[in-house]
């Protein structure tokens, strides 16, 4: 490799980068068109990241704000009817007012009889990620008990971008963590495949136990958890910034939207003990500003689906759609370029991608998400979808970062 120019080595590794995206990318391809509406108005403080159903039977669910604050919506989600359920002051936790603040919130499976739910969020002096873990004190009323704010995990982030990190309880009853791989561009401190790191990982803990000096649990069935060199808590490595992550609960299989650099936006399908290459590689091909070979004996987990810097800069996912009101989309992993504004659809089976579909949305007959619209070679849409989600009653939320709220059906 060293032998070879620079220009040309970029060049090769870019060549073999489409190949293999373009293989990856064969599937039937289908357009679909699906008409929204606006709900909740013009949200006063903007940037939502998640809508999150309070698993109490009740119809409520959360809407989560990157800036701190947690909005409590009544069973008649399109009513509007809301209050604050959670508020968190933003100058705790942000600097730079762009991938720091509150990023996720997920209840825990015994909410019912417990009460507890995890928020993963951002904070300053010094920077570090954190993992608390909250109480409901009245779920009737769903007042939080403010007397309980355990601290699960806290990272280190020596930068102020790729704090990426989605918590997320799989089937097994344990809590799945993404995480960035600590941010600036290239990896510069190799995070995502330093093994005694937890930076560019998903993680697995068990909240409901302790070990050691841990305020966590490691389960014992977890990849590495007594290999020499390994944090146990690592589930899978090298990944970049893995916005999001959605448990699909009826196959068993764990999604994940991994933000790229230069080159490609993955959906990952999540492994156990898999490594996605990055900074080796940018999705299925070689990552070339590393000039860097990995070891022989590595063997990468390839994208489920990619997409190259034509289409968007910053995938944004996604959940599979289970609803009623869009039989077209039944199965289907539904997720959107946050840079570009174009979404779309991708079916998986057996873990190849069998169908994908170009979704455009309307509102009064208007399409929200344009041909992608790039200015001096940067996209500039003014729709940036950060998130799908389903209401509590299973129908579509499209949740754009500019501060609206979109309902299918």
């Amino acid at each position: 490799m060293n032998t070879l120019p620079k220009k040309l080595f970029i060049l090769i590794c870019s060549y073999s980068f489409f190949l293999e995206c373009s293989l990856i990318r064969a599937a039937e391809t289908e357009g679909l068109s699906i008409e929204m509406s606006r709900v909740l108005g013009e949200l006063e403080t903007p940037k939502p990241i998640s809508l999150v159903t309070i698993p109490d039977g009740s119809g409520r669910s959360l809407l989560v704000l990157q800036g701190g604050r947690v909005i409590l919506l009544s069973s008649g989600f399109e009513k509007g009817e809301t209050s604050t359920f959670l508020d968190i002051p933003p100058e705790l936790m942000i600097d730079n007012n762009f991938e720091e603040g509150l990023l996720g919130l997920v209840f825990h499976p015994k909410y019912n009889q417990n009460g507890l739910f995890y928020i993963y969020h951002t904070l300053q002096n010094p920077k570090r990620s954190v993992l608390f873990e909250r109480r409901v004190r009245n779920r009737k009323t769903l007042t939080v008990d403010n007397s309980h704010n355990r601290l699960v995990l806290e990272i280190e982030q020596p930068y102020w971008n790729h704090n990426s990190g989605v918590p997320e309880f799989g089937p097994d009853g344990y809590l799945y963590l993404s995480t960035g791989d600590g941010g600036k561009a290239n990896d510069p401190h190799d995070f995502a495949q330093n093994t005694f790191s937890l930076l560019g990982k998903v993680l697995r803990l068990d909240v409901d136990t302790r070990e050691g000096d841990l305020a966590y649990g490691i389960p014992a069935d977890n990849p590495f958890r007594d290999k020499p060199g390994y944090r146990g808590e690592i589930w899978s490595l090298g990944m970049r910034n893995p916005w999001r992550l959605h448990w699909d609960f009826p196959t068993g299989t764990l999604y994940c939207a991994d933000v790229g650099q230069n080159l490609s936006e993955e959906i990952n399908l999540i492994k156990k003990g898999g490594n996605y290459g990055w900074s080796y590689r940018e999705g299925a091909g070689v990552f070339p500003l590393k000039h860097r070979q990995p070891p022989e004996e590595i063997e990468f987990v390839v994208p489920v689906f990619e997409y190259g810097h034509t289409d968007g800069t910053s995938v944004s996912g996604g959940y599979v759609y289970r609803g009623k009101g869009i039989p077209a989309l039944d199965g289907h992993y539904l997720f959107g370029d946050w840079g570009t504004g174009k979404c779309w659809a991708i079916k998986v089976i057996n873990e190849q991608v069998v169908i994908q579909k170009d979704l455009k949305f309307l509102v009064s007959g208007e399409v929200i998400n344009g041909p992608a619209l790039f200015v001096n070679g940067k996209p500039k849409s003014p729709f940036k979808p950060v998130n799908f989600c389903p209401t509590p009653d299973g129908r579509l939320v499209v949740l754009d970062w500019m501060g609206v709220v979109y309902l299918a059906g």
